[in-house]
């Protein structure tokens, strides 16, 4: 009997169909290692349940935004070690649903620069509810209010750091137009020893401000305040660099009327 061909049918049964999804479906140069090679995976098995539904990948975002609040709420009131672990794995469950929202609108060929645009707004939302629930959670623990001062300082600075950064990407700014991959930083190229050095301090900064990558990690071995401290250091600093850099390129003297930016 010949078997039916079916739209998207790789022979091989299902898991050729999610490894051709995957292969078909991730971003050709991915942000990190974990994002690639662990979150991106089980997405495809998302991917592969939701191919010919009529749910759509921004559905995906919003779902994806939704399990995070649930895990940020489990992180702020869950007692005890169980818990934090609990909430950390629902949170990584709402980081594979963020890599599959991008994967199915791949593999439909509708991925969009709005689309990335509320992708990255859901993200700095989920960023700063996790964020602020993890504060109220070490507060708890300990009753020192002064945690909750540095978290409401470190709210400050991702929210400011949003806001730089979005401004930063404006066209009007001279920032490269978005992709359907989206904008992504440019870091390193630099020569010489304190290039190297820079460029060295901006990659662990990225593996810092990318926590889904280590979240999990800092629950297993109970200690959430890792994530907390490094997570309000790196929003520190990068508030600093965006202020530094919009003042250095706006804020100069004008040598005239030609030379004014202003309208």
């Amino acid at each position: 009997m010949r078997r039916e061909r079916r739209i998207g049918y790789v022979p091989g049964g299902m898991p050729s169909e999610i490894a051709a999804i995957y292969r078909a479906s991730k971003k050709k140069r991915d942000i990190n290692w974990f994002t690639e090679w662990i979150a991106r995976p089980p997405a495809a098995v998302v991917v592969y349940a939701l191919r010919r539904t009529p749910i759509t990948p921004n559905q995906v975002t919003f779902l994806s935004a939704v399990v995070a609040a649930g895990a940020a709420a489990m992180f702020a009131v869950g007692p005890g070690y169980g818990w934090l672990v609990a909430a950390a794995l629902v949170f990584e469950f709402s980081f594979v649903l963020d890599c599959a929202d991008g994967m199915l609108a791949r593999l439909r060929k509708i991925a969009s620069p709005l689309g990335h645009l509320l992708d990255f707004l859901m993200d700095e939302l989920k960023a700063m509810f996790v964020f602020g629930c993890v504060a109220v959670r070490l507060w708890r623990e300990t009753g020192d209010e002064r945690l909750l001062l540095v978290g409401l300082g470190g709210l400050f600075c991702l929210a400011a750091g949003l806001s730089l950064t979005s401004f930063m990407r404006r066209p009007e700014y001279g920032a490269k137009p978005p992709t359907e991959d989206g904008q992504p930083a440019e870091v390193g190229g630099r020569r010489g020893p304190i290039g190297l050095a820079v460029s060295a301090l901006e990659h662990a900064a990225r593996v810092v401000v990318h926590y889904p990558q280590y979240i999990w990690i800092c629950a297993l071995a109970d200690r959430i305040d890792v994530y907390f401290w490094a997570y309000t250091g790196v929003n520190v600093l990068y508030l600093g660099k965006a202020m530094a850099s919009i003042l250095f390129r706006l804020g100069r003297f004008s040598r005239g009327p030609a030379a004014s930016e202003q309208p």
